[in-house]
Protein backbone atom coordinates (compact mmCIF):
# COMPACT_ATOMS: atom_id res chain seq x y z
CA UNK A 1 0.00 0.00 0.00
CA UNK A 2 1.88 3.21 -0.85
CA UNK A 3 2.49 5.44 1.92
CA UNK A 4 -0.28 8.54 0.96
CA UNK A 5 -2.91 5.86 1.20
CA UNK A 6 -1.12 4.32 4.52
CA UNK A 7 -1.76 7.70 6.42
CA UNK A 8 -5.10 8.35 5.24
CA UNK A 9 -6.67 4.85 6.57
CA UNK A 10 -4.91 6.44 9.82
CA UNK A 11 -7.07 8.82 9.62
CA UNK A 12 -10.83 9.01 11.64
CA UNK A 13 -13.26 8.66 9.48
CA UNK A 14 -16.01 10.89 8.82
CA UNK A 15 -19.20 9.19 11.12
CA UNK A 16 -16.20 9.26 14.07
CA UNK A 17 -15.11 12.78 13.33
CA UNK A 18 -18.77 14.00 13.45
CA UNK A 19 -19.31 12.01 17.11
CA UNK A 20 -16.23 13.32 18.26
CA UNK A 21 -17.02 16.99 17.83
CA UNK A 22 -20.38 16.24 19.75
CA UNK A 23 -18.43 14.32 22.59
CA UNK A 24 -15.65 17.68 23.03
CA UNK A 25 -18.92 20.07 22.59
CA UNK A 26 -20.47 17.79 25.72
CA UNK A 27 -18.03 17.47 27.61
CA UNK A 28 -16.58 21.36 27.18
CA UNK A 29 -20.02 22.39 28.36
CA UNK A 30 -20.24 19.65 31.00
CA UNK A 31 -20.56 21.22 34.48
CA UNK A 32 -16.70 21.62 35.90
CA UNK A 33 -15.93 19.16 33.53
CA UNK A 34 -15.46 21.74 30.74
CA UNK A 35 -12.41 23.66 33.03
CA UNK A 36 -10.11 20.86 33.30
CA UNK A 37 -10.56 19.88 29.52
CA UNK A 38 -8.88 22.08 26.70
CA UNK A 39 -12.02 22.39 24.94
CA UNK A 40 -11.26 24.93 22.75
CA UNK A 41 -7.97 23.05 21.62
CA UNK A 42 -9.74 19.76 20.90
CA UNK A 43 -12.37 21.03 19.04
CA UNK A 44 -9.93 23.09 16.72
CA UNK A 45 -8.53 20.01 16.22
CA UNK A 46 -11.04 17.90 15.51
CA UNK A 47 -12.61 20.90 13.06
CA UNK A 48 -9.41 20.88 11.32
CA UNK A 49 -9.33 17.37 10.22
CA UNK A 50 -12.74 17.61 9.21
CA UNK A 51 -12.53 20.40 7.07
CA UNK A 52 -9.44 18.82 5.63
CA UNK A 53 -11.48 15.67 4.92
CA UNK A 54 -14.25 17.98 3.39
CA UNK A 55 -16.85 16.64 5.30
CA UNK A 56 -20.04 18.75 5.10
CA UNK A 57 -20.65 21.43 7.26
CA UNK A 58 -24.15 21.45 8.54
CA UNK A 59 -23.49 17.52 10.00
CA UNK A 60 -20.46 19.16 11.73
CA UNK A 61 -22.37 22.20 13.11
CA UNK A 62 -25.62 20.19 14.21
CA UNK A 63 -22.86 17.60 16.33
CA UNK A 64 -21.73 20.51 18.01
CA UNK A 65 -24.91 22.29 18.38
CA UNK A 66 -26.67 19.07 19.95
CA UNK A 67 -23.36 18.29 21.96
CA UNK A 68 -23.38 21.76 23.88
CA UNK A 69 -27.26 21.59 24.04
CA UNK A 70 -26.95 18.56 25.76
CA UNK A 71 -23.82 19.69 27.93
CA UNK A 72 -25.57 22.57 29.30
CA UNK A 73 -28.76 20.80 29.61
CA UNK A 74 -26.82 17.79 31.96
CA UNK A 75 -25.47 20.61 34.05
CA UNK A 76 -28.90 22.17 34.79
CA UNK A 77 -30.09 19.28 36.02
CA UNK A 78 -27.27 18.19 38.45
CA UNK A 79 -27.62 21.70 40.30
CA UNK A 80 -31.72 21.81 40.24
CA UNK A 81 -31.99 18.07 41.43
CA UNK A 82 -28.46 17.24 42.90
CA UNK A 83 -27.34 20.43 44.73
CA UNK A 84 -25.96 19.23 47.99
CA UNK A 85 -24.58 16.01 46.34
CA UNK A 86 -22.36 18.32 43.73
CA UNK A 87 -21.30 20.88 46.15
CA UNK A 88 -19.81 17.94 48.79
CA UNK A 89 -18.12 16.12 45.41
CA UNK A 90 -15.14 16.90 44.07
CA UNK A 91 -13.82 19.51 42.56
CA UNK A 92 -16.29 21.77 44.29
CA UNK A 93 -15.35 20.84 47.73
CA UNK A 94 -11.73 21.73 46.54
CA UNK A 95 -12.57 24.70 44.62
CA UNK A 96 -15.57 26.73 46.32
CA UNK A 97 -14.02 29.43 44.57
CA UNK A 98 -15.66 28.67 41.09
CA UNK A 99 -19.43 27.90 42.27
CA UNK A 100 -19.13 31.55 44.26
CA UNK A 101 -17.39 33.08 40.54
CA UNK A 102 -20.62 31.47 38.60
CA UNK A 103 -22.98 32.71 41.60
CA UNK A 104 -21.87 36.36 40.94
CA UNK A 105 -21.70 36.35 37.13
CA UNK A 106 -25.51 34.92 37.52
CA UNK A 107 -26.42 37.61 40.04
CA UNK A 108 -24.89 40.52 37.72
CA UNK A 109 -26.47 39.26 34.42
CA UNK A 110 -30.07 37.58 35.72
CA UNK A 111 -31.60 35.37 32.84
CA UNK A 112 -28.88 36.31 30.21
CA UNK A 113 -25.80 34.59 32.38
CA UNK A 114 -26.73 31.47 30.63
CA UNK A 115 -26.52 32.99 26.60
CA UNK A 116 -23.57 35.49 28.07
CA UNK A 117 -21.61 33.04 29.89
CA UNK A 118 -21.42 30.26 27.18
CA UNK A 119 -18.98 32.46 25.62
CA UNK A 120 -16.90 33.29 28.74
CA UNK A 121 -13.93 31.05 29.55
CA UNK A 122 -14.07 30.49 33.55
CA UNK A 123 -17.01 30.43 34.41
CA UNK A 124 -18.85 28.76 31.24
CA UNK A 125 -19.42 25.51 32.36
CA UNK A 126 -20.34 26.85 35.92
CA UNK A 127 -23.43 29.14 34.69
CA UNK A 128 -25.71 25.89 34.11
CA UNK A 129 -24.98 24.34 37.25
CA UNK A 130 -25.72 27.49 39.05
CA UNK A 131 -28.65 28.25 36.98
CA UNK A 132 -30.05 24.92 38.50
CA UNK A 133 -29.49 25.62 42.18
CA UNK A 134 -31.00 29.13 41.92
CA UNK A 135 -33.87 27.42 40.26
CA UNK A 136 -34.17 29.34 37.12
CA UNK A 137 -37.12 28.36 35.02
CA UNK A 138 -36.52 25.71 33.25
CA UNK A 139 -38.47 27.25 30.06
CA UNK A 140 -36.05 30.12 30.36
CA UNK A 141 -32.71 28.15 30.45
CA UNK A 142 -33.87 26.24 27.50
CA UNK A 143 -34.36 29.13 25.58
CA UNK A 144 -31.02 30.71 26.68
CA UNK A 145 -29.63 27.59 26.17
CA UNK A 146 -30.51 26.52 22.23
CA UNK A 147 -30.00 30.35 21.61
CA UNK A 148 -26.57 30.63 22.94
CA UNK A 149 -25.23 27.06 21.14
CA UNK A 150 -26.84 28.30 18.04
CA UNK A 151 -23.99 31.24 17.63
CA UNK A 152 -21.75 28.65 19.92
CA UNK A 153 -21.39 25.72 17.49
CA UNK A 154 -20.45 28.18 13.88
CA UNK A 155 -17.94 30.43 16.32
CA UNK A 156 -15.83 27.45 18.05
CA UNK A 157 -15.87 24.94 14.63
CA UNK A 158 -15.65 27.77 11.57
CA UNK A 159 -12.11 28.71 12.00
CA UNK A 160 -10.77 25.20 12.92
CA UNK A 161 -12.68 24.08 9.55
CA UNK A 162 -11.49 26.75 7.85
CA UNK A 163 -7.99 25.87 8.49
CA UNK A 164 -7.98 22.44 7.50
CA UNK A 165 -9.97 23.16 4.28
CA UNK A 166 -7.20 25.77 3.29
CA UNK A 167 -4.19 24.18 4.54
CA UNK A 168 -3.01 22.14 1.91
CA UNK A 169 -3.98 24.86 -1.10
CA UNK A 170 -3.20 28.08 1.36
CA UNK A 171 -0.39 27.22 3.70
CA UNK A 172 1.38 24.73 1.23
CA UNK A 173 1.65 22.66 4.07
CA UNK A 174 3.67 19.10 3.15
CA UNK A 175 1.09 16.03 2.39
CA UNK A 176 0.49 13.93 4.91
CA UNK A 177 1.46 15.71 8.63
CA UNK A 178 -1.84 15.02 10.03
CA UNK A 179 -0.46 11.76 12.01
CA UNK A 180 2.87 13.89 13.72
CA UNK A 181 0.75 16.88 14.36
CA UNK A 182 -1.91 14.55 15.95
CA UNK A 183 0.68 13.06 17.87
CA UNK A 184 2.27 16.00 18.86
CA UNK A 185 -0.81 17.68 19.86
CA UNK A 186 -2.16 14.58 21.50
CA UNK A 187 1.24 14.41 23.67
CA UNK A 188 0.86 17.86 25.08
CA UNK A 189 -3.16 17.47 25.47
CA UNK A 190 -2.35 14.13 27.77
CA UNK A 191 0.27 15.43 29.83
CA UNK A 192 -1.92 18.54 30.93
CA UNK A 193 -4.84 16.29 31.77
CA UNK A 194 -2.41 14.19 33.76
CA UNK A 195 -1.10 17.19 35.81
CA UNK A 196 -4.41 18.70 36.17
CA UNK A 197 -6.74 16.70 36.85
CA UNK A 198 -4.85 13.26 37.47
CA UNK A 199 -2.60 14.93 39.68
CA UNK A 200 -5.57 16.55 41.83
CA UNK A 201 -7.04 12.83 42.23
CA UNK A 202 -3.88 11.28 43.51
CA UNK A 203 -2.82 14.50 46.03
CA UNK A 204 -4.23 14.40 49.40
CA UNK A 205 -7.58 15.65 48.92
CA UNK A 206 -8.43 13.82 45.83
CA UNK A 207 -10.62 10.79 45.27
CA UNK A 208 -8.35 8.13 44.02
CA UNK A 209 -6.02 8.72 46.94
CA UNK A 210 -8.76 8.16 49.38
CA UNK A 211 -9.88 4.91 47.73
CA UNK A 212 -6.08 3.81 48.07
CA UNK A 213 -5.65 5.11 51.64
CA UNK A 214 -9.02 2.93 52.49
CA UNK A 215 -7.94 0.05 50.64
CA UNK A 216 -4.06 0.16 52.59
CA UNK A 217 -5.63 0.34 55.95
CA UNK A 218 -8.36 -2.50 55.07
CA UNK A 219 -5.12 -4.76 53.44
CA UNK A 220 -2.83 -5.94 55.83
CA UNK A 221 0.66 -6.19 53.70
CA UNK A 222 -0.33 -2.27 52.74
CA UNK A 223 -1.03 -1.40 55.95
CA UNK A 224 2.59 -1.24 57.07
CA UNK A 225 3.88 0.83 54.11
CA UNK A 226 1.30 2.78 53.68
CA UNK A 227 1.76 4.03 57.67
CA UNK A 228 5.33 4.47 57.32
CA UNK A 229 5.19 6.92 54.63
CA UNK A 230 2.23 8.91 55.91
CA UNK A 231 5.04 9.78 58.64
CA UNK A 232 6.90 12.12 56.61
CA UNK A 233 3.26 13.76 55.62
CA UNK A 234 1.52 13.34 52.47
CA UNK A 235 2.19 10.12 51.03
CA UNK A 236 3.86 10.20 47.49
CA UNK A 237 1.15 8.95 45.46
CA UNK A 238 1.52 11.15 42.65
CA UNK A 239 5.05 10.06 42.44
CA UNK A 240 4.19 6.65 42.34
CA UNK A 241 1.99 6.40 39.75
CA UNK A 242 3.55 8.82 37.45
CA UNK A 243 6.64 6.43 37.74
CA UNK A 244 4.43 3.57 36.75
CA UNK A 245 2.86 4.55 34.50
CA UNK A 246 5.98 6.54 32.65
CA UNK A 247 7.52 3.04 33.17
CA UNK A 248 5.25 1.21 31.41
CA UNK A 249 5.07 3.60 28.73
CA UNK A 250 8.62 4.32 28.10
CA UNK A 251 9.01 0.58 27.96
CA UNK A 252 6.29 0.24 25.51
CA UNK A 253 7.46 2.97 23.34
CA UNK A 254 11.26 1.92 23.24
CA UNK A 255 9.72 -1.82 22.12
CA UNK A 256 7.93 0.04 19.45
CA UNK A 257 11.26 1.80 18.02
CA UNK A 258 13.33 -1.19 18.41
CA UNK A 259 10.93 -3.16 16.39
CA UNK A 260 10.85 -0.46 13.24
CA UNK A 261 14.39 -0.15 12.65
CA UNK A 262 13.52 2.09 10.15
CA UNK A 263 12.03 5.39 11.13
CA UNK A 264 8.30 5.23 11.72
CA UNK A 265 5.58 6.88 9.96
CA UNK A 266 5.22 9.82 12.20
CA UNK A 267 9.01 10.57 12.22
CA UNK A 268 8.65 11.04 8.20
CA UNK A 269 6.26 13.47 8.50
CA UNK A 270 7.52 15.60 11.67
CA UNK A 271 10.29 15.55 9.44
CA UNK A 272 8.73 17.03 6.45
CA UNK A 273 7.07 19.43 8.72
CA UNK A 274 10.12 20.78 10.07
CA UNK A 275 11.66 20.92 6.69
CA UNK A 276 9.04 23.20 5.31
CA UNK A 277 9.25 25.43 8.68
CA UNK A 278 12.48 25.67 8.02
CA UNK A 279 13.86 29.20 8.35
CA UNK A 280 17.07 31.44 9.34
CA UNK A 281 15.59 32.64 12.85
CA UNK A 282 14.65 29.03 13.89
CA UNK A 283 17.45 27.33 12.99
CA UNK A 284 19.64 29.86 15.06
CA UNK A 285 17.19 29.49 18.07
CA UNK A 286 17.57 25.83 17.72
CA UNK A 287 21.03 25.94 17.83
CA UNK A 288 21.09 28.23 20.47
CA UNK A 289 19.16 25.81 22.87
CA UNK A 290 21.14 22.72 21.79
CA UNK A 291 24.13 24.83 23.54
CA UNK A 292 21.98 25.27 26.36
CA UNK A 293 20.77 21.83 26.36
CA UNK A 294 24.10 19.99 26.37
CA UNK A 295 26.75 18.60 29.37
CA UNK A 296 28.38 22.05 29.54
CA UNK A 297 24.94 24.21 29.28
CA UNK A 298 23.11 22.36 31.87
CA UNK A 299 26.59 22.48 34.04
CA UNK A 300 26.74 26.42 33.19
CA UNK A 301 23.30 26.55 34.50
CA UNK A 302 23.41 24.86 37.70
CA UNK A 303 26.87 25.99 38.86
CA UNK A 304 24.84 29.13 41.11
CA UNK A 305 22.31 27.16 42.40
CA UNK A 306 25.07 24.36 43.15
CA UNK A 307 27.49 26.74 44.96
CA UNK A 308 24.08 28.51 47.08
CA UNK A 309 23.28 24.89 48.13
CA UNK A 310 26.72 24.36 49.48
CA UNK A 311 26.79 27.69 50.85
CA UNK A 312 23.85 26.82 52.95
CA UNK A 313 24.68 22.94 53.59
CA UNK A 314 22.07 21.18 52.02
CA UNK A 315 23.62 18.05 51.69
CA UNK A 316 20.38 16.07 50.80
CA UNK A 317 19.11 18.47 47.95
CA UNK A 318 22.65 18.20 46.06
CA UNK A 319 22.75 14.72 46.53
CA UNK A 320 19.36 14.38 44.86
CA UNK A 321 20.37 16.70 42.42
CA UNK A 322 23.66 14.74 41.55
CA UNK A 323 21.66 11.17 41.50
CA UNK A 324 19.07 12.70 39.16
CA UNK A 325 21.75 14.01 36.21
CA UNK A 326 23.68 11.39 36.77
CA UNK A 327 21.12 8.94 36.20
CA UNK A 328 19.46 10.33 33.44
CA UNK A 329 22.91 10.56 31.85
CA UNK A 330 23.63 7.05 32.52
CA UNK A 331 20.67 5.72 30.71
CA UNK A 332 20.64 7.86 27.96
CA UNK A 333 24.30 6.75 27.47
CA UNK A 334 22.73 3.39 28.02
CA UNK A 335 20.31 3.76 25.57
CA UNK A 336 22.36 4.96 22.47
CA UNK A 337 24.71 2.30 22.92
CA UNK A 338 22.05 -0.66 23.24
CA UNK A 339 19.89 0.66 20.66
CA UNK A 340 22.60 2.15 18.08
CA UNK A 341 19.74 3.96 16.48
CA UNK A 342 21.09 6.61 13.45
CA UNK A 343 20.52 10.22 13.61
CA UNK A 344 18.77 11.46 10.14
CA UNK A 345 20.98 14.22 10.09
CA UNK A 346 25.23 13.58 12.09
CA UNK A 347 26.88 17.06 12.24
CA UNK A 348 30.54 16.62 12.97
CA UNK A 349 30.24 17.93 16.37
CA UNK A 350 27.85 14.77 16.75
CA UNK A 351 30.07 11.99 14.94
CA UNK A 352 29.16 8.50 16.79
CA UNK A 353 26.46 10.00 18.79
CA UNK A 354 22.97 8.08 18.27
CA UNK A 355 19.53 9.33 18.22
CA UNK A 356 17.59 7.18 20.83
CA UNK A 357 16.96 8.57 23.59
CA UNK A 358 17.10 12.34 22.87
CA UNK A 359 19.54 13.48 25.87
CA UNK A 360 18.15 17.10 25.47
CA UNK A 361 15.12 16.19 26.12
CA UNK A 362 15.11 13.76 28.61
CA UNK A 363 17.44 15.80 31.06
CA UNK A 364 15.62 18.97 29.99
CA UNK A 365 12.65 16.80 31.28
CA UNK A 366 14.37 16.14 34.28
CA UNK A 367 15.57 19.21 35.33
CA UNK A 368 12.00 21.71 35.38
CA UNK A 369 10.42 18.54 36.29
CA UNK A 370 12.02 18.61 39.53
CA UNK A 371 12.29 22.34 39.68
CA UNK A 372 8.54 22.67 39.16
CA UNK A 373 7.95 19.63 41.76
CA UNK A 374 9.57 22.01 44.02
CA UNK A 375 7.99 25.04 43.45
CA UNK A 376 4.82 23.43 43.53
CA UNK A 377 4.96 21.76 47.08
CA UNK A 378 5.37 25.49 48.22
CA UNK A 379 2.25 26.43 46.57
CA UNK A 380 -1.68 26.11 47.75
CA UNK A 381 -2.94 23.28 45.97
CA UNK A 382 -5.23 24.97 43.39
CA UNK A 383 -2.08 26.83 42.10
CA UNK A 384 0.29 23.76 41.67
CA UNK A 385 -1.17 22.79 38.53
CA UNK A 386 0.18 26.22 36.22
CA UNK A 387 3.92 25.68 37.83
CA UNK A 388 3.60 22.26 35.56
CA UNK A 389 2.29 23.71 33.02
CA UNK A 390 5.12 25.97 32.77
CA UNK A 391 7.36 23.40 33.00
CA UNK A 392 5.74 21.67 30.07
CA UNK A 393 5.87 25.21 28.17
CA UNK A 394 9.33 25.11 28.92
CA UNK A 395 10.67 21.61 27.89
CA UNK A 396 8.66 21.54 24.62
CA UNK A 397 10.69 24.09 23.01
CA UNK A 398 14.13 22.27 23.77
CA UNK A 399 12.70 18.90 22.42
CA UNK A 400 11.41 20.92 19.24
CA UNK A 401 14.61 22.34 18.44
CA UNK A 402 16.03 19.03 17.78
CA UNK A 403 13.45 18.14 14.90
CA UNK A 404 14.06 21.84 13.93
CA UNK A 405 18.15 21.35 13.57
CA UNK A 406 17.08 17.64 11.95
CA UNK A 407 19.51 15.65 14.70
CA UNK A 408 16.53 13.68 15.94
CA UNK A 409 13.89 11.94 15.19
CA UNK A 410 10.03 12.58 16.62
CA UNK A 411 9.93 8.99 18.35
CA UNK A 412 13.00 10.13 20.04
CA UNK A 413 11.92 13.08 21.20
CA UNK A 414 8.82 10.92 23.13
CA UNK A 415 10.96 8.40 24.34
CA UNK A 416 13.35 10.80 25.86
CA UNK A 417 10.32 12.81 27.36
CA UNK A 418 9.23 9.47 29.17
CA UNK A 419 12.09 8.65 30.36
CA UNK A 420 12.97 11.91 32.14
CA UNK A 421 9.61 11.60 33.53
CA UNK A 422 10.58 8.51 35.17
CA UNK A 423 13.63 9.86 36.67
CA UNK A 424 11.74 12.50 37.79
CA UNK A 425 9.02 10.55 39.46
CA UNK A 426 11.80 8.40 41.05
CA UNK A 427 13.75 10.85 42.85
CA UNK A 428 10.73 12.57 44.26
CA UNK A 429 9.53 9.66 45.75
CA UNK A 430 13.02 9.23 47.73
CA UNK A 431 13.05 12.85 48.45
CA UNK A 432 9.15 12.04 50.02
CA UNK A 433 10.18 9.18 51.99
CA UNK A 434 10.87 11.15 54.61
CA UNK A 435 10.31 14.28 57.03
CA UNK A 436 13.18 17.25 54.97
CA UNK A 437 13.30 20.44 56.78
CA UNK A 438 12.02 23.13 53.96
CA UNK A 439 14.96 25.57 52.58
CA UNK A 440 15.06 29.20 53.15
CA UNK A 441 13.81 31.68 51.24
CA UNK A 442 15.72 31.48 47.73
CA UNK A 443 17.51 34.41 46.81
CA UNK A 444 15.62 33.92 43.31
CA UNK A 445 16.49 37.07 41.63
CA UNK A 446 20.57 36.67 42.22
CA UNK A 447 20.26 32.67 41.13
CA UNK A 448 18.28 33.73 38.00
CA UNK A 449 20.98 36.24 37.27
CA UNK A 450 23.52 34.13 37.98
CA UNK A 451 23.09 31.20 35.60
CA UNK A 452 22.07 33.64 32.75
CA UNK A 453 25.32 34.60 33.13
CA UNK A 454 26.87 31.40 32.65
CA UNK A 455 24.83 30.28 30.64
CA UNK A 456 25.46 33.34 28.05
CA UNK A 457 29.41 32.54 28.90
CA UNK A 458 29.21 29.24 27.95
CA UNK A 459 27.53 30.14 24.68
CA UNK A 460 29.57 32.83 23.52
CA UNK A 461 33.11 31.48 24.58
CA UNK A 462 32.86 27.93 24.27
CA UNK A 463 30.60 26.86 21.40
CA UNK A 464 31.24 23.83 20.12
CA UNK A 465 29.89 24.77 16.41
Amino acid sequence: MPMTESLLSLSPSPEILVLLVLGIAFIESLALVGLLVPGVVLMTAAASMAGHQMIALPWLLGAAFVGAVLGDGVSYWLGARHRDHVVSRWPLSQHPEWLGRGARFFERYGVYSVFIGRFVGPVRPIIPLVAGMMHMPARTFLLANVASALLWAPAYLLPGYLLGHTWQRRLDLPANVEMALLVMAASVVGLAVVFSWGRAQVGRHGRVYYAVARLARRVPVMRRPWLAMSRSGEVPLASLFLSLLALTLACAWTLLVVQHPEPLMIDLQAQRLFSWLSADWLTETSLLLAQIGDKAGIAALSLPWVVWLTWIKRWDVLAHGAVAMGGIGALNTLGKAVFARPRPETPEYLTGSFSYPSAHTSTWVVIVGLLAAFVASRLPRQRRMWVYWLAMATALPMALSRLAIGVHWLSDLIGGALLGLVVCAMIQINWQRRYRAPLPPLPWTALLLGSLLCVGTRVVFFSPV
